[in-house]
């Protein structure tokens, strides 16, 4: 059953939305700390090969991450147009979009990563399990990136528990396959590490299975023939417009832990460590909002499609309520149990009282937080995604690049330096998109008055 997006009380949607969403991110969140579990079972240089394919395995993350968000906006705007020729049109070739691109991802990683893990200071063994796990994990990508489509498709037409209950089964899979492939058994030979690579996209052709049965069952998905799949020109456009800022966004992440890490790296490696830890409890306890993401993208698509704008700043009033009510409790369990935190991952006195000062004002963040993700959204599904990547450009990148060695160094607050430029970076972001999102809200409504 579809709920309409554009007519439902809002406050039942976001709900019905956003909680099983949350849930699912939890299960993906899990299945990644399994992974890296039993990597460290193997041994120390296991652990850092695999550490070490993160840089390229995100940039496929991000572009399946950045069609989601693309196939999620233009499908929703078409149906809520109430196109729903142009919306199957639109899921066709989303689908077609993520083969095509994961084809050349995978293409361009076995061609180019064992340059750079070399670049990066891999040989021998180290070398050997890197690459030995990274070339399972992009054979793979084809059954990642038609997942990430089919939860879009799925989010578009109001639906998030269908892939709620692929990435819950998937966590308890990979539970079994990874020890399985790793040791091997029951005519199954010893992997190893790629064997862990191996658990992760059986996984996931399982799920293609599973969602592609799913959307055919619902009616999401249209029969259709080979040849509709072939890449039109016009839908190719539009996602790549919607889906690319997205993506590049997602990409200035990367780029800004390595400024927080070569900056935190000038105070000792205990910094680091302690840097580590603290956005590992930081992600535990943003995950209840990660929901919100969802439902926010997924409602203010439709609507905008509709002209429902009223809609959608209710939208936004209420998720940022809950994303509020939710930051806070983040941030008071966090002050509560900071020391016990950074203890369940460290031993080092060291460590822990760095970590500690930094959880003391990431803490203040997490509202901080709420407003980027949330108005993010929102601008993605009204069809304005450049400006997630403008933000995140001054956040990860421009506006550390200066408040670091400001604060760190040139007023001599050292590593708390490091730690409030984060806390200014972030509110001055979070400010900015408010400002921002406030007078685009305003301009749709006025232009939407009858003259």
């Amino acid at each position: 059953m579809t709920t309409d997006l554009t007519t439902a009380p809002i406050p039942a949607l976001i709900r019905r939305l956003a909680i099983p969403s949350g849930i699912g991110f939890f299960f993906n969140t899990m299945f990644n700390v399994v992974d890296t579990w039993y990597a460290g079972r193997l041994s120390t240089t296991a652990l850092a090969a695999m550490s070490l394919c993160f840089p390229v395995f995100f940039i496929i993350l991000a572009v399946g991450a950045g069609i989601s968000t693309g196939a999620t906006t233009l499908i929703g705007n078409a149906l809520g147009r109430g196109r729903r020729d142009e919306a199957q049109q639109f899921v066709l070739q989303s689908l077609s979009f993520a083969l095509v691109h994961a084809i050349a991802l995978t293409g361009l990683g076995l061609a180019f990563a064992p340059r750079i893990f070399v670049f990066m200071g891999a040989q021998g063994e180290y070398l050997s399990l890197a690459l030995g796990y990274m070339n399972v994990t992009l054979c793979g990508a084809i059954f990642s990136m038609l997942n990430f489509v089919m939860s879009a498709i799925l989010n578009s037409h109001g639906n998030t528990a269908t892939y709620r209950n692929f990435l819950v089964t998937a966590f308890f899979l990979n539970l079994v396959l990874d020890p399985w492939f790793m040791y091997g058994g029951l005519g199954v030979p010893t992997m190893g590490l790629p064997g862990i690579a191996l658990a992760t996209i059986s996984t996931q052709c399982m799920g293609n299975f599973y969602l592609f049965s799913r959307l055919s069952r619902l009616g999401f998905l249209p029969t259709f023939t080979l040849r509709e799949l072939w890449p039109r020109r016009q839908y190719y456009g539009e996602l790549m417009k919607q889906g690319f800022p997205s993506a590049l966004n997602m990409m200035t992440v990367t780029v800004g832990i390595f400024i927080i890490t070569w900056f935190a790296g000038r105070f000792g490696k205990e910094v680091v460590a302690a840097y580590g830890i603290g956005t590992r409890v930081e992600q535990l306890a943003l995950l209840p909002i990660m929901g919100l993401n969802v439902s926010t993208l997924a409602l203010t698509a439709q609507n905008f499609g509709a002209g429902n704008l009223k809609r959608i700043r209710h939208v936004l009033a209420l998720s940022l309520r809950y994303g509020f009510v939710l930051a806070a409790i983040g941030t008071v369990l966090v002050l509560a149990f900071s020391t016990e935190l950074m203890s369940a991952f460290s031993r080092d006195g060291a460590v822990i009282n760095a970590g500690v000062r930094y959880l003391w004002i990431e803490a203040f963040v997490f509202p901080a937080y709420v407003l980027l993700y949330v108005c993010v959204s929102a601008m993605q599904g009204v069809k304005r995604p450049g400006f997630a990547l403008l933000i995140g450009l001054y956040r990860q990148i421009a506006a550390p690049a200066l408040a670091f060695p400001l604060l760190a160094i040139m007023l001599g607050w050292g590593v708390m330096g490091i730690w409030w430029g984060i806390f200014i970076t972030t509110w001055s972001a979070a400010v900015i998109v408010v400002i921002y999102v406030s007078w685009i809200v305003k301009k749709l409504e006025k232009d939407t008055l009858p003259p």
